[in-house]
């Protein structure tokens, strides 16, 4: 019996059929902004963007015309603050709130980008200014459909009588980055208006190029904590909704449906940003608490552990100061348990496509294809159509290889498969989406019934193979979504990926991307093109390998060699979690016999004082011990801070004067006065005010801590009042 193959409703569109010429995807605008720019700046005058210009017309043509001012002007960020600034690298992250477009999916999603600056600065190019080489121009990168793209805007933005954007701005008003991110991301998608639906996970994978994984919170499964670990540990963004009442859970968020702000203080049908994940000791016992972010920078859960509640008291004092906020900023905290009543989905995008597979660090391989379902042609439709005409859907042929350097080379590989359908219009919300999915064959059981031309030649399986064997994904369900997204276990094989609409004679521009530690993927029935073997480094330099900037092999290797070491030869378990913990003297010991990149010249030494006052610093439940999720954010910090050490180490090998500690200090973004920095030199440097590497990382770490905690306790930013035990 064939499989039932579910199809998930979430809105009726009717569906073109009898369009006689294929439709193709409706391509964006390509302007080099290099050119533009010098062009500008040669003729002395500010760019102006014919293309997207500073008309009605930009902003939509429906809904959102009735929410808007009079007098709508466009005006340029000079004329709106007498001193703008496109990104301020030192102020809080997520300072961003929406505005009339009601697409809290698309600051939800941009908010968990703020937390990973490489990324962001792949997204939002970080050498554009209102000062220097300043014409009016801007551009900004999406992953769009398989490719990077560039889009340009100018900077007239659309504004009110009084001078306030209409759409998103920044709590600091001199700040325009995400206004004009916006406004390219419009461009992009047709209009301001087409922003007004959409889905967190479709901007995520639009600003990463990264592939999807969505958890259904009331089938969340058992080891959800460990996942959402291993996504904050492997830089993956996240974002959630709550629930939207009569509107099925996976339909597309807009605002404009609901902004209905429940009792509890959540807002229904509302898109959240995931900003961090804490395990936390109480007096009863451990507590597994997600921060979220409000995307419109206020409003905020006020249940257990939200800003005011009496959980804050079971706290030791200094848990509570770092991680509670008093502030209507949007963001707050609530219990896993919390989070699983209140919120339906779970997105996670990941840069590396292991989280499910605990592969962290190990090499990926990333394949795409492009292809499309054509009327008459390669339209077959799904099965559960009976048509006889499946096997006219694109065939790929996807070979799954065993890895030469893991133990598991002969079991079950991870597996990432991915189906992208393009839209055919300039409009994003005027695209129909089509119901589609893909079925996954195993290949070794046609070897007997069909001769080698099947496997070697570009020849399409026929139809009775398809009546004969049942799919690996026998219950494929069918989504009118963008992407469709599946995580296999798949043995060493191989297997036969049939993309299709639900439908028989549907057309569409599709493309299919594989991520596996070890495949080859080509298409049958069409030349053999050459086989698209690309490692990809994170989401956006296709040419390297898909490891994380911060983690990867050095981190497994270094971790499985001398962290469990040092635990098997004095090992101490929490008294709470019963996880193995290190002390202080461990700390030094797995610290100092690091092999360290680049730092061959001289050896490192850490101090037991140094690792007392670390493990303080970082140590929040006060055990006197450090878990292995305390270890792996000092580890984070370690590799980033040994990067700025050694880009400002220029005249003394191994030590920073205090002219590069002024300059290292600021490439990690944080701002110091000259006075604060002396003094950090006088109480972490030698004699001759000279930093070592270890001294830095105290310094650096301290710095950090105590700047969290200010910002934390304060009111109005300038200051802040202190009880005795704080």
């Amino acid at each position: 019996s064939m499989p039932f193959l579910l199809c998930l409703k979430k809105k009726k569109s009717p569906v073109p059929l009898g369009r006689s010429i294929f439709q193709k995807h409706t391509a964006p605008i390509q302007q080099n902004y290099q050119a533009l720019l010098e062009s500008c700046l040669k003729n002395k005058c500010l760019f102006t963007d014919d293309t997207f210009p500073a008309h009605i017309s930009s902003i939509g043509t429906g809904a959102l015309l009735k929410k808007l001012p009079r007098n709508v002007q466009w005006k340029r960020p000079h004329a709106l603050h007498k001193s703008p600034v496109f990104y301020a690298a030192n102020r809080k992250q997520l300072d961003l709130c929406q505005g009339l477009v009601e697409n809290c999916w698309f600051l939800a999603a941009l908010g968990a980008l703020t937390f990973h600056q490489d990324i962001l600065a792949a997204v939002v190019p970080q050498n554009q200014s209102f000062e220097r080489k300043y014409a009016g121009i801007f551009h900004f990168r999406f992953w769009h459909f398989g490719e990077w793209i560039d889009v340009v805007v100018d900077d007239r933005l659309p504004v009110n009588e009084a001078g306030e954007l209409l759409f998103v701005s920044s709590v600091y008003k001199n700040v325009f980055w995400g206004a004009l991110l916006e406004k390219a991301y419009a461009k992009l998608y047709g209009s301001y208006e087409d922003l007004q639906i959409g889905q967190v996970s479709e901007a995520l994978v639009d600003f990463t190029g990264g592939v999807n994984t969505r958890i259904k919170l009331a089938e969340a499964p058992p080891d959800l904590w460990d996942i959402l670990t291993r996504a904050t540990y492997s830089r993956s963004l996240m974002g959630c909704q709550t629930r939207l009442g009569v509107y099925f859970p996976s339909v597309s968020l807009s605002c404009i449906q609901t902004t209905k702000v429940l009792k509890n203080g959540l807002v229904a049908g509302h898109a959240y940003t995931v900003t961090g994940i804490r395990k936390v000791t109480c007096q009863y016992g451990p507590e597994n608490l997600v921060r979220l972010r409000n995307p419109w920078g206020k409003i905020e859960w006020k249940g257990d552990w939200s800003d005011s509640s009496y959980k804050w008291e079971l706290l030791s004092p200094k848990e509570k100061i770092l991680l509670r906020k008093k502030k209507d900023d949007g963001e707050f905290w609530m219990s896993l348990r919390d989070f699983k009543i209140h919120f339906v989905d779970l997105v996670i995008c990941k840069l590396t496509p292991d989280l499910m597979s605990q592969e962290d660090g190990k090499k990926w391989m990333y394949s795409l294809k492009s292809g499309r379902w054509v009327k008459g042609s390669t339209a077959g439709g799904s099965l559960g159509f009976c048509n006889g005409n499946f096997w006219m859907n694109p065939q790929y042929w996807l070979n799954v290889l065993p890895v030469e350097d893991s133990k598991k080379s002969l079991s079950m590989c991870s597996v990432v498969i991915s189906l992208m359908q393009k839209h055919s219009t300039k409009h994003r919300n005027q695209a129909t989406h089509l119901f589609i999915g893909f079925l996954l064959y195993k290949n070794t059981i046609l070897l007997p019934f069909f001769p080698e031309q099947y496997q070697e030649s570009n020849r399409k399986l026929p139809p009775r193979f398809f009546t004969r064997h049942q799919p690996v994904n026998k219950h494929q369900v069918f989504l009118d979504e963008r992407e469709v997204t599946h995580d296999f276990h798949l043995e060493p094989c191989v297997y036969v990926i049939v993309p299709s609409t639900l439908e028989p004679q549907q057309e569409s521009e599709f493309i299919l991307r594989v991520f596996s530690r070890k495949h080859i993927l080509r298409i049958f029935n069409h030349l053999v093109d050459n086989i698209f073997l690309l490692q990809v480094n994170g989401f956006f330099d296709t040419l390297k390998e898909i490891v994380d900037r911060y983690e990867g092999k050095i981190w497994e290797d270094f971790f499985t060699k001398h962290f469990e070491q040092v635990r098997k030869k004095n090992l101490k378990f929490s008294p709470i979690s019963q996880n193995p913990e290190i002390n202080a003297v461990q700390l030094q010991r797995i610290l100092n016999n690091i092999s360290w990149r680049n730092f061959q010249n001289f050896r490192l030494n850490f101090s037991l004082d140094s690792c007392q006052g670390i493990l303080a610093l970082l140590d929040l439940n006060a055990t006197g011990t450090l878990s292995i999720q305390e270890f792996r954010v000092l580890w984070k910090r370690l590799l980033f801070y040994l990067e700025v050490f050694q880009k400002r180490d220029t005249h003394r090998p191994g030590k920073l004067d205090l002219v590069e500690l002024h300059a290292a200090v600021q490439e990690t973004g944080i701002s110091l006065s000259n006075e604060v920095c002396n003094l950090m030199a006088i109480r972490y440097g030698d004699p001759d005010l000279q930093i070592s590497f270890e001294s830095f990382v105290c310094f650096m770490l301290r710095v950090e801590i105590m700047g969290e905690a200010f910002r934390n306790l304060t009111q109005d930013g300038k200051g802040i009042y202190l009880r005795k035990s704080e």
